[in-house]
């Protein structure tokens, strides 16, 4: 509670933490016209997929070079240009006519969230390092809590906007004219660079491997839940059908529940034990899962929410703050390979429910936290 009273209580908090909402309410806006616009360029499930792996893949393009882009800028310059660029290029994807053009821009959205995520991540840890406070976690949350604005008031104000991209400017345009207002706030922001600092060095790829090994696991189990947990409640649990959403809804429930009150956890015992506990916490929520009774299913999935809530956030902060490397190097890295393991989770799962089944696919997302547990402990204390 005290990172969400410092973050309402001074502009130069709440300014970032709303950089977070702003990306996943373009997101959230996004999401719900997913239908309209496979319907109106008449593509299948399957070449959808195949156009969002174009966003995908600029992400991951972007990611290697925005270090080298927030050094030249600043960190507070690059956050505005990517905020603005974000959400005029969304509008790409709403206009186009055909397959290809889809996919070209969904790939142009991708170059810019990569760049918006590292950045945004990056100027909230500058912020922590120079005040010395802790709102990484509620910041997160705020992600979390815009995709649902996005996609909740979204879907509510769909009958009364006919047309799609209207609404996709609407949105945008509000959101850059807030973001100009508040940019003030965090223009002037350069990365501190400690005197060792200038490029990764072995003596800090032992850590970073370690980190990065975590990323992938934990958000390859959270892609994972996001595109599966319908079905092992419709296939494995044989839920009644107006029970298979609720898996998710509770879980991301308390995934953004518990990123509201991370910042607390993690100024008084440190990002180690936080990483630690959030693993095994969700450890325990996946073996939970493998009940397949439904009711305690579903409080499995709120277990792995609450657990993982907190991993990814304290991954960012310990990245970057490890001594003799700049945290915009040390938060792509773990970005780059969280994002693949984001993007590889529900393709692999797939793979092995085909292969064995669907409960031995999750039985291997709890093999994937429980080895991201054991890898935390390894961790050095900060």
């Amino acid at each position: 509670m005290n990172a969400l009273r410092l973050v309402f209580s001074d502009l130069r908090y709440f300014t970032p933490v709303f950089l977070f909402a702003t990306l996943n309410i373009i997101f959230g806006t996004w999401a719900i016209y997913i239908p309209e616009i496979t319907s109106k360029l008449a593509i299948s499930e399957g070449e959808l997929g195949f156009a969002v792996f174009f966003m995908a893949l600029g992400t991951l393009s972007m990611i290697p070079f925005v270090p080298k882009i927030i050094q030249f800028l600043g960190v507070g310059k690059t956050a505005l240009i990517a905020i603005l660029g974000f959400c005029s290029v969304f509008l790409g994807p709403f206009l186009v006519e055909t397959y290809f053009f889809l996919c070209a821009s969904l790939f142009v959205v991708g170059l810019f969230s990569g760049l918006l995520d590292v950045t945004i991540n990056t100027l909230v840890t500058e912020i922590e390092k120079r005040d010395e406070v802790h709102f990484m976690s509620v910041s997160h949350g705020f992600f979390s809590l815009g995709g649902m604005l996005g996609a909740g008031i979204g879907s509510l104000l769909i009958p009364y906007l006919a047309i799609p991209w209207q609404h996709m400017v609407s949105v945008s345009l509000l959101l850059i004219f807030a973001n100009l207002i508040l940019c003030s706030n965090y223009l002037h922001l350069k990365t501190t660079e400690a005197e060792s600092e200038g490029s990764l060095k072995l003596r800090n790829l032992r850590p970073l491997i370690g980190l990065a090994l975590i990323g992938f696991l934990v958000m390859a189990a959270e892609g994972a839940i996001v595109d599966w947990s319908a079905l092992y409640l419709e296939k494995v649990s044989l839920a009644a059908a107006t029970l298979v959403g609720l898996g998710y809804t509770i879980f991301n429930g308390t995934m953004a529940l518990g990123r509201f009150f991370g910042d607390a956890i993690s100024a008084r015992f440190g990002s180690r034990f936080i990483m630690i506990v959030g693993c095994f916490v969700a450890t325990l929520g996946f073996g939970l899962v493998l009940t397949e009774t439904t009711t305690i299913v579903l409080a499995g999935f709120g277990f792995v929410g609450i657990g993982l809530s907190i991993v990814v956030p304290e991954l960012f902060r310990y990245s970057g703050n490890l001594k003799g490397i700049q945290a915009s190097e040390g938060i792509s890295f773990i970005a780059g390979t969280g994002f693949v393991g984001l993007l590889l989770g529900p393709v692999f799962l797939g793979f092995l429910a085909e292969t064995f089944s669907l409960k031995g696919s999750f039985i291997a997302l709890l093999s994937f936290t429980l080895i991201a547990g054991i890898i935390a402990l390894g961790l050095k204390r900060n």
